[in-house]
């Protein structure tokens, strides 16, 4: 598993990463975690896979997708300021679900996660 994160439990590993809102409109990390993470998660080996796929991570009781963008650095996410609450910018402990979790919950949202590209 990348080395942001580590298994916490059968659905979803856990981090802590710099939690900071930002003026886009969705959820990012810095764009080579986060195709990292995919690769290690979400990707099986068989075919060309996307590694553009959303992270579902969880913070303060809340799933959202989460993007890649190069303008964030790496351990930072950034939450829509419509998401973030007033303690932020702040270090946070974050789950990340696995595949079967995510792939669930984007679907949940209208999302083909895991087709092959």
């Amino acid at each position: 598993m990348h080395s942001m994160f580590e298994r916490f439990s059968s659905g979803y590993y856990l981090g802590e990463l710099y939690v900071e809102p930002h003026d886009g409109d969705r959820a990012v990390i810095q764009r080579v975690d986060h195709e990292h993470v995919n690769e290690q998660l979400y990707a099986d080996g068989e075919g060309v896979e996307r590694l553009d796929a959303p992270l579902v991570m969880k913070v303060d009781g809340g799933h959202i997708p989460v993007g890649g963008d190069d303008d964030v650095p790496s351990g930072t996410l950034a939450i829509p300021y419509a998401l973030a609450d007033e303690a932020l910018p702040d270090r946070r402990n974050v789950l990340l679900a696995d595949a079967d979790r995510a792939e669930a919950l984007l679907r949940w949202e209208g999302w083909e996660p895991f087709a092959n590209a």
